[in-house]
């Protein structure tokens, strides 16, 4: 219900390309936001889809985040297809990372959040020259994930397991170079979001991109969107509703868009 009314103020509020005065925003909208073509790699992913829709395994799921909205989705035991069918981000908005990453070319791009690896395969897809780090808490999920990477020959993922309380913070520490992406599904709630946002931020550079999924999932995650585009370092934001985009472009006037996707 939450997310249904959510939506509906959004329909009201958002625009389109029409009257949209900011250049930057302007050409990423109409170029890689709302871009319709096809590109190569979506067929392999999809490919890869599909499999797992069909696997009947079923895995003991560790969820340190804010578990599932979805009827009969949670429980300590999920098959493999219901974890593919309601968990996986739909190709839809798994290729939108993929157009932003063939769009802004980052170096280094961290997950935080891999599940079975379909969304983590857009990324590291888009630009076969960089680095893809991707956080999962779960186990088992993290075992059908890395089957994910060998049968698309990923060879630019590294996949880091366990609670992302400790290993995100263990592996900024170890990282010598600025992060350019981060896409941000790792902990619906409130103050982690915040928490990781921060910490990433830290080794973020003028020209990094941050990606927040699910800001209008719950009244708790738009509550840390609100924080989010309120920040100081946080120049532009582009809420799309399924997602948000952040930019810290400091040559850019300070501006938050809603645009229909």
């Amino acid at each position: 219900m939450h997310q249904l009314l959510a939506y509906l103020k959004f329909r009201l509020r958002a625009g389109t390309a029409h009257g949209l005065h900011s250049p930057f925003v302007y050409g990423l909208y109409t170029t890689v936001v709302i871009h319709d073509g096809e590109f190569g790699a979506y067929a392999r992913v999809e490919a890869r889809r599909q499999a797992l829709l069909a696997d009947e395994r079923v895995l003991a799921v560790a969820d340190f985040g804010a578990g599932s909205q979805v009827a009969g989705a949670g429980g300590a035991r999920r098959a493999v297809r219901a974890i593919a069918r309601h968990a996986a981000k739909p190709p839809r908005l798994a290729q939108l990372l993929f157009r932003l990453v063939n769009h802004f070319r980052p170096a280094v791009t961290l997950e935080l959040g891999t599940s079975l690896g379909l969304s983590t395969a857009y990324l590291a897809l888009a630009d076969s020259r960089q680095r893809v780090i991707s956080f999962e808490g779960c186990p088992a999920t993290a075992v059908v994930a890395r089957e994910t990477f060998r049968e698309l020959d990923l060879g630019n993922v590294e996949l880091v397991e366990g609670n992302l309380d400790d290993t995100l913070p263990a592996v900024l520490a170890q990282l010598d170079v600025p992060l350019d992406f981060v896409f941000f599904d790792g902990n619906h709630r409130y103050e982690p979001t915040l928490r990781y946002f921060e910490q990433c931020l830290a080794k973020a550079h003028a020209e990094s991109v941050f990606v927040v999924d699910d800001i209008h999932w719950s009244a708790e995650m738009e509550r840390a969107w609100a924080a989010i585009q309120a920040h100081p370092a946080v120049v532009v934001t582009v809420d799309l509703f399924y997602v948000g985009l952040v930019f810290f472009r400091p040559q850019q006037p300070r501006q938050h868009f809603r645009l229909r996707y």
